[in-house]
Parts: structure tokens; C-alpha cells; sequence
């Protein structure tokens, strides 16, 4: 189905019922599944023998969405988990072990951030935080002997800094390392990063892939353009003694990443996606197309509004001219970035806490991506943990309101606004 365009695959890819089977993706709600003979159930655990032995593993219904958001992405293998934070966990440890080292972009989402700066720190795997705008020969200056990984997200949250992914994908590759690429604001309906050299894509999909704000998830989506066979990867490329001496670079070949993070981490770490929570999502992906065209609509007209408002100091959308990133923005996201927008409220922190009170149709809640406006202001919420400079190198002020615009009619949206804004 690779003919089709991505807006078909939305809803085509992954499932295709056969004769008399149902229309739409059926809920497996099992954790296990019957076998004739234990030979055949040895061969599954043994990786011999393709099939369904526990869902903690694998699932029917987890099974086509993984194919459906693997198409979308350009990929040729996922892996669905049961949250954003626990792909970014897994793709890292599938690379990483103690004594290890990656460099991450500075701007992303402050879960992520303590994930990677208190979380991998603990578990003796080191961090480099590096600016994303620096130069490639800046950033090489972060690379050590033993980095095994570059990370960004294609769209920061909330900074909504654009990552020149082609350069990541160059220091990565000049090291022989892989570049791991959060691409959740995005979504492949705006960006492939995989298209611009990154390996492994991840998601969120409790934002806008799932759009109702209804069920947790998250995805790993492998390239499978890496080599892993270079020397860097023994976990990928020397026996795995828990499965008999595989070699995933051997025996698994291109899928030799989505494979080891599936059999080796899913099996011990347990960080499985419930089968109706794929099923939500699956429904989330089918109008995942429409969406983003009406919110990136939306929030262009949005922030257009506030950009003239003499109460706004400042607004940061990468589909401004004005905005720093609006070159990237077009030679990564040339159908629109994101429904996300941030702004500064003149008057400081005391200002946007009061306009954000005095919103009516845009809720205060700590969530982002969905069909319904919301606002919310990180350095008191998603990013209080983090230090004065953290927050700085995180490109989050006191005075930053991050706003989610939904897909409720434009001019409702706008009202709300000014009434809000009249408050202050």
C-alpha cells in the first residue's frame, strides 16, 4: 500500500479485514492465547515461530495499529507502549547501558528532561544537554567515545524550538551513532523525520494521534536504515544468551532494533499498551489527517491575532514570518507545524495566571494535542522541577503560557481570547 497517499493509509493501513471478518480493527481483549502443541508454543518463545503468546508482549489489536503507525512514519517495524515516556525509556535503554553516554537537545518536554538528566543518571547512563541552534561543529564538541544516541524532537514542547534534523542526522551519522527523533507535535502528517535521516521515530500518542485525550500510549517506529553491525552496539550484535545466543543483527536483520526493544525490554520491563487503549487510538489515527489541517489552521490564525494584541510581549509559532524558526518550519513542516502555540502575557506572571483564570472555552488542564483548546503554564506545572537554568535552556519564561488550539470554530476560539485578555 506504499502507492497510497498518507491522508489513505490513516485509515487503510494496518487492518484489512478478510471475507466476513469485521469492518473495523476487533478488540483482542486477552492477555493469552491458545495453542494446539507445546512444541509450537516453544517455537514462540524461542522466536522461531511467528504468533501470539501473552500480550504483554504482542496482541492482535496492538498488532495493526504498530503497522498502521509504522506505514505512516515511513518505517519498517513499531512498537506501541503504554506511554510517551516509556518509548523514550526503551529506545534509550535498547542502546544504552552503565557507563554509556548520549547527547539530547536542551529544548524538549520537561518529563522527558528529567527522565534523561535525574531517571538515566541514576541507572549511571550520562547526558549532554546540548543548544539546538548551535553549529554541527558546537555540537560535535558533546560527542564522547562512548555516546551511543542523538536526540531532539522535531517540534519542541513547549519552546516549540524546530530542530534542523538533517544536521542532528549528520553529527549522528559522522559518529556512527543513531539520531532518535520525538516527532509527537509533528506527527507524520506533518513531518517523516525518517525522510530527513533520523532511525528511530517516537511518539506520544496521547496527544494529537490519539486526539481525544482518552487513552495513554506511546510508539517506537524502527528505520531500519542503521547499521548496528558496527562495533558500537553489542547489544545488538553479539549473543543474547535469555534467547538461546540470538543476534539481532544477524537474525533479525534491518528489524534487529524493534526487535531486541520488543523481546528483551517489553518482556522484562512490562510497559505494555492495554488492547482497548490501541483500539482508541486507532480511531484517533483515522481522522488524524483532518485534524492537524484545522488545528495548524487554527493556531496560524491564532497567533497572527495575538501577534498584533498590544497586551502580548511576544508569540512563538513557527508559522510566523517573524518567528525564528519560520525557514525550518517550511523545509521540515511544509503542511503546518503544530495546534501549539506559546506566548508572553505583558505584565509577567501574575498577568497570565489572571488571563488564564478568566478563560471560558479553553481549559486549564495538563495536556496538550487534543481536539479541545487548552491553555496551561508550564513553569509552574510540566516544568516545576526544573531549575531557574534549566527552565532558561528549556526556553520556558516566567511569563509563557502554552496554548493548544483545538478544532472548535475559529471565532469562538478568538472571543474567548479577547474576553480573557480584557481582564487584564
Amino acid at each position: 500500500m506504499d502507492h497510497y497517499h498518507i491522508d489513505t493509509k490513516c485509515i487503510q493501513e494496518g487492518y484489512q479485514p478478510k471475507n466476513g471478518e469485521s469492518r473495523v480493527i476487533p478488540i483482542y481483549q486477552s492477555t493469552t492465547y491458545k495453542y494446539e502443541s507445546s512444541e509450537h508454543v516453544g517455537k514462540l518463545f524461542d522466536l522461531e515461530a511467528e504468533g501470539f503468546f501473552y500480550t504483554r508482549l504482542a496482541n492482535p489489536t496492538v498488532d495493526y495499529v504498530e503497522k498502521k503507525i509504522a506505514a505512516l512514519e515511513g518505517g519498517i517495524g513499531a512498537m506501541c507502549t503504554s506511554s510517551g515516556q516509556a518509548a523514550s525509556m526503551i529506545s534509550i535503554l535498547n542502546l544504552c547501558n552503565e557507563g554509556d553516554h548520549m547527547v539530547s537537545s536542551a529544548s524538549i518536554y520537561g518529563g522527558t528532561y528529567n527522565l534523561f538528566a535525574v531517571t538515566l543518571k541514576k541507572m549511571g547512563i550520562e547526558v549532554t544537554f546540548v543548544d539546538p541552534d548551535a553549529s554541527l561543529e558546537e555540537l560535535q564538541k558533546a560527542i564522547k567515545d562512548n555516546t551511543k544516541l542523538v536526540f531532539a524532537e522535531t517540534i519542541a514542547n513547549p519552546s516549540l524550538v524546530v530542530t534542523d534534523i538533517e544536521k542532528f542526522a549528520t553529527l549522528a551519522h559522522k559518529n556512527q551513532i543513531p539520531l532518535i527523533i520525538d516527532n509527537t507535535f509533528a506527527t507524520p502528517i506533518n513531518c517523516r523525520p525518517i525522510e530527513f535521516g533520523a532511525d528511530i521515530v517516537i511518539h506520544s500518542t496521547s496527544k494529537y494521534m490519539d486526539g481525544h485525550a482518552v487513552a495513554l500510549g506511546g510508539v517506537i517506529v524502527d528505520s531500519g536504515n542503521f547499521n548496528w553491525d558496527n562495533g558500537k552496539f553489542p547489544g545488538l550484535s553479539t549473543p543474547d544468551e535469555s534467547y538461546h545466543g540470538m543476534v539481532y543483527t544477524r537474525d533479525c536483520g534491518k528489524a534487529a532494533f524493534i526487535t531486541k526493544a520488543r523481546v528483551q525490554l517489553m518482556r522484562d520491563l512490562g510497559s505494555t499498551p492495554a488492547p482497548n487503549n490501541a483500539f482508541l487510538l486507532n480511531l484517533g489515527l483515522e481522522t488524524l489527517h483532518l485534524r492537524m489541517e484545522r488545528h495548524c489552521k487554527n493556531a496560524q490564525i491564532v497567533a497572527e491575532y495575538l501577534e498584533k494584541h498590544d497586551k502580548i510581549s511576544w508569540v512563538n509559532y513557527p508559522g510566523l514570518k517573524s518567528n525564528k524558526y519560520y525557514d525550518l518550519a517550511q523545509k521540515y513542516l511544509s503542511n503546518g507545524s503544530c495546534g501549539v502555540i506559546s506566548f508572553g502575557i505583558k505584565g509577567g506572571r501574575d498577568a497570565a495566571m489572571k488571563f488564564m483564570d478568566s478563560l471560558k472555552l479553553a481549559a486549564i488542564v495538563v495536556h496538550v494535542a487534543d481536539v479541545r483548546t487548552c491553555v496551561l503554564h508550564p513553569a509552574s506545572t510540566t516544568h516545576r522541577q526544573l531549575s531557574d537554568q534549566q527552565l532558561i535552556d528549556c526556553g520556558i519564561t516566567p511569563e509563557l503560557i502554552r496554548m493548544s488550539i483545538g478544532v472548535e470554530h475559529i471565532d469562538d476560539i478568538i472571543a474567548d481570547l479577547e474576553q480573557g485578555l480584557a481582564q487584564i
